[in-house]
């Protein structure tokens, strides 16, 4: 039998090199494939037979064979041999040792390219729909924590200088959105995902008149590739679904990274039970953020799963090449990473404990509501600029006086405009200042309450 991947044969003199066994083998990594190598096996067995190409008993062997196989292997009673390679081979040997020829039929009409090439899809969307499970999961807790905080206010930074005030839920809302993108892009890469190539053979598909259709239905793909060229050294579906996963690790790790100073002793916005939370060796009094330093600096690991994937396609020619033999690892660890992440960072938000009242005084000083003087003026006619220029001297004014705007008196705004009034101290109040932006997408009380809701319909939907 052919082994187009540079397996030994008969063509071949001798064994690889010990040091040459140790590169070659893939088994380290690719047992990961073992369920999705034995669901396409069996699928292809039973289309064989289906289409007169084996015995239909045949086929029942190999099934009931693959499946024995597979437990075993799942549970170390059968050992991998990196002598044979990778998770295709020893799975197939296993067979042939456990029902003879019946298993040595296995491998009509296919190749180990068109064979890994159907494997990584299959394991690309099985782990597109876990990590979407798992999006949703801290969607959920985002958005519960979010209810509970409708009536608590944080500042608003930009620069990460004091800005405006918004409503604590509104600020945690902001990442349900990021999450809501990735879930999407997560999903779009399954999607592409979605095209079996079993059936292309090494490069140029089969003289046995295979049903594809019928193999691609059994094993819940949306159809089949068209060109088996490109359907063996395809790995497009693991480069869109890397990158969706780096862009949800880049959003965890911001996430991470307003944790760690939400929880420093600078900022003391909110606290983390210890169970996501380490010690120091030498410093008792410390409680280190250390899971969601890990979140943050977990991004680079999964962008340099991006670019390690892109740089092993970028020069390939036409068709199979052992290089991509490199994709898989990335594609494995991407997941993984994110997978973890994502069980972490739910932790951590479900266990999170605001110091509202510290977050209100940090909304309370620094002159959060300056935009509010302007915007009081523009109502009254006058042309914004000038407004903002009023307001930063009055800005100015309270610094000087060592106060906050609200505590300045009436002669003091009318000083600058004589368009205020005592209405300006209404103007300046946190919880009307921020629900005059009652707008789509604003902090407004209503609003957040709306898109709250949105969410948890959304969700309730689909999370299970």
């Amino acid at each position: 039998m052919a082994k187009e991947k540079g397996a030994r044969s008969r063509r071949f003199e001798g064994g690889l090199a010990p040091d040459a066994v140790d590169v070659n083998a893939s088994i380290d990594f690719d047992y990961r494939l073992l369920p999705h190598d034995v669901a396409g096996s069996i699928a292809h067995a039973k289309m064989l037979a289906k289409q007169g190409i084996i015995p239909s008993e045949d086929a029942a062997a190999i099934e009931s064979g693959l499946r024995a196989v597979e437990a075993e292997l799942a549970a170390g009673e059968l050992s991998w041999d990196p002598a044979l390679e990778d998770v295709h081979m020893n799975v197939e040997a296993h067979l042939s040792q456990r029902i003879g020829d019946a298993g040595r039929r296995l491998h009509t009409g296919r190749s180990r390219n068109d064979q890994v090439a159907t494997d990584l899809r299959l394991y690309a969307r099985s782990q597109a729909e876990e990590l979407i499970g798992l999006i949703d999961g801290l969607r959920l807790a985002l958005v519960s924590l979010a209810d509970k905080h409708v009536d608590d206010f944080l500042p608003g930074y930009t620069h990460l200088q004091r800005a405006q005030p918004v409503r604590l839920a509104h600020h945690l809302m902001a990442y349900n959105e990021m999450l809501l993108r990735d879930r999407g892009r997560i999903f779009d890469a399954r999607k592409r995902a979605g095209e079996c190539p079993l059936g292309s053979g090494a490069l140029a598909a089969t003289t046995f008149p295979l049903d594809r259709e019928h193999v691609a239905a059994a094993l819940g793909f949306d159809g089949v590739t068209h060109n088996s060229l490109d359907a063996v050294g395809d790995r497009d579906f693991a480069v869109e679904l890397i990158a969706a996963i780096a862009l949800c690790q880049v959003h965890l790790s911001r996430l991470g990274e307003e944790l760690v100073l939400w929880l420093s002793q600078e900022f003391r916005f909110a606290t983390l039970g210890h169970s996501y939370c380490s010690g120091s060796s030498i410093m008792p009094q410390k409680v280190n953020p250390d899971l969601a330093e890990l979140i943050r600096g977990k991004a680079g690991r999964v962008i340099g799963d991006w670019v390690t994937l892109m740089t092993v396609l970028k020069g390939l020619p036409m068709a199979y090449n052992k290089d991509l033999q490199e994709s898989q690892e990335p594609l494995f660890d991407a997941v993984e990473t994110l997978r973890g992440s994502l069980k972490v960072a739910t932790g951590m938000i479900e266990n999170l404990e605001f110091d509202t009242a510290r977050t209100r005084e940090a909304v309370d000083s620094g002159y959060l509501v300056a935009t509010e003087v302007a915007d009081y003026l523009v109502s009254k006619g006058l042309p914004f600029r000038k407004a903002h220029d009023i307001a930063g001297a009055l800005v100015a004014t309270a610094i000087a006086e060592g106060c906050e705007l609200a505590a300045l008196p009436l002669a003091s705004f009318r000083a600058e405009s004589e368009l205020f009034d005592d209405e300006i101290y209404e103007w300046l109040k946190v919880d009307r200042a921020v629900d005059r932006r009652d707008i789509v997408g604003g902090p407004a009380r209503t609003r957040i309450l709306a898109e709250i809701q949105r969410a948890q319909a959304e969700l309730a939907e689909r999370v299970v």
